[in-house]
């Protein structure tokens, strides 16, 4: 014999209110007692700009370990790193940096920013000159004049913070600081 024939409309509606009704005020209560969230101070100590080259990630991972960074370090990548910076040919780019940088700057408070650049770049080649890097000295140089305008940019828009310029090199994955010209 089924139970519900025998009881009334009114008392299975309040049940099954209850039943649906508990959950929700049990949630609501623990809610109302948790303490909110508090935003917390995110500290990098710096915002490093490489380009996009599979070749040179293990390489740059272990020079940034070194400079004791690992886990203290936002990331952006974009390809040819400071020729990018210029908006050539994408202003794009630059746009895409910039707002990175600001980013870094405003939510983790870096003090650094570190560009690498590297050797055999293919955005050089495409952008630049096809044969850069089969005149080692001119490529040296073509990196160090576009790392050095990327230095005096930020110099610009950010004068309290420190800027470090490097060139990697393919084969034995050696970083080369390069020193502004001021």
């Amino acid at each position: 014999m089924n139970k519900n024939i025998n009881q009334c409309l009114c008392c299975s509606s309040r049940r099954h209110f209850l039943r649906s009704f508990l959950p929700a005020a049990v949630a609501f209560t623990v809610l109302q007692s948790a303490t909110p969230a508090k935003a917390t101070v995110n500290q990098s100590q710096a915002l490093v700009l490489s380009c996009i080259d599979f070749r040179f990630l293990t390489a740059e991972q272990s020079f940034l370990r070194n400079k004791n960074l690992t886990d203290k370090y936002d990331l952006t990548a974009l390809a040819g790193a400071s020729l990018a910076l210029t908006g050539f040919p994408h202003k794009s780019d630059a746009e895409a940096f910039w707002d990175q940088l600001d980013i870094s700057y405003k939510l983790h408070h870096i003090n650094t920013v570190i560009i690498i650049d590297h050797q055999d770049c293919g955005a050089y080649a495409m952008m630049i000159d096809p044969n850069l890097s089969k005149d080692t000295e001119r490529e040296l140089q073509v990196h160090t004049d576009y790392l050095n305008q990327a230095y005096s940019s930020i110099c610009d828009r950010y004068p309290d913070l420190k800027v470090e310029l490097y060139f990697a090199t393919l084969n034995q994955g050696e970083f080369q600081q390069i020193l502004p010209k001021l």
